[in-house]
């Protein structure tokens, strides 16, 4: 059974046409890339999966269950991070993990927010307010959050916007954890080299509809063949800016 499984998705706002008929499945235990450009329709595709749009037409199931019938067992099934950290700032980051545990009614939340830290190397700084973690320590602080009570599908909505190098390496390493947990993922972004580094398997969202849909190597290979030609590579403007942090760190 795949984990998501979309047939046929239509959605609208008033004469704007935003989903035009989608179909992608996404297997269990995967990291499944949505690419596609701002006004692609990535978020509302999203949203629907995650209960809080109705879409107008299609069939959608998470975990085998039905978007449309049944909200409250897909809710229970999945998480949402969004583009925007949902981090209480006044509050600690164990005092945020705690508070979530809370109101999932999970047993000892002292207990889940402590492990939590633990897993996404916060433990030191789990004592401090989250305004003075820094954007990659927030955004795993985020995604601890969204993994409490074990959902088994976890939507990451373009989860790097703004972030710097360092911080995007930081969110990919905990990205490619969930899956090796066997967490299933999917992720929405504009940065191709993200779903480069991350993905199983890609989609590519172009004006409501999925336009092309496959591993790298499949995607690869809809292109003509590469000239080969011998270029000296000069290391990226990235490679630079983590060399020198490294340097500095030494």
């Amino acid at each position: 059974m795949s984990a998501i499984a979309v047939h046929g998705l239509r959605k609208s706002f008033g004469e704007v046409e935003v989903l035009r008929g989608v179909d992608l499945e996404v297997a269990p235990g995967t990291v499944f890339a949505l690419l596609g450009s701002n006004g692609a329709g990535k978020t509302t595709l999203v949203r629907i999966l995650a209960t809080l749009l109705r879409a107008d037409a299609g069939e959608v199931t998470v975990t085998g269950y039905d978007v449309r019938t049944q909200g409250a067992e897909v809710r229970g099934a999945i998480s949402l991070t969004g583009q925007f950290a949902a981090v209480d700032d006044m509050l600690t980051g164990r005092e945020n993990l705690v508070l979530v545990a809370r109101l999932r009614h999970l047993p000892d939340p002292g207990a889940v927010a402590d492990e939590l830290l633990r897993r996404f190397d916060l433990t030191e700084a789990g004592g401090r307010r989250a305004s003075t973690y820094s954007g990659g320590m927030r955004r795993r602080l985020d995604i601890a959050m969204s993994l409490i009570g074990s959902p088994p599908v976890i939507f990451l909505d373009e989860p790097t916007t703004g972030l710097d190098p360092q911080a995007r390496i930081e969110v990919w390493q905990t990205v490619k954890e969930l899956a090796d947990g066997g967490t299933t993922v999917l992720l929405t972004t504009q940065y191709l080299d993200e779903a480069e580094h991350l993905a199983d398997r890609i989609a590519i969202l172009h004006e409501g509809r999925i336009i092309a849909n496959g591993t790298l190597a499949e995607l690869k290979r809809l292109l003509p063949p590469a000239k080969v030609e011998y270029v000296e590579k000069q290391p990226s403007l990235e490679d630079v800016f983590l060399a020198i942090l490294e340097r500095e760190a030494a």
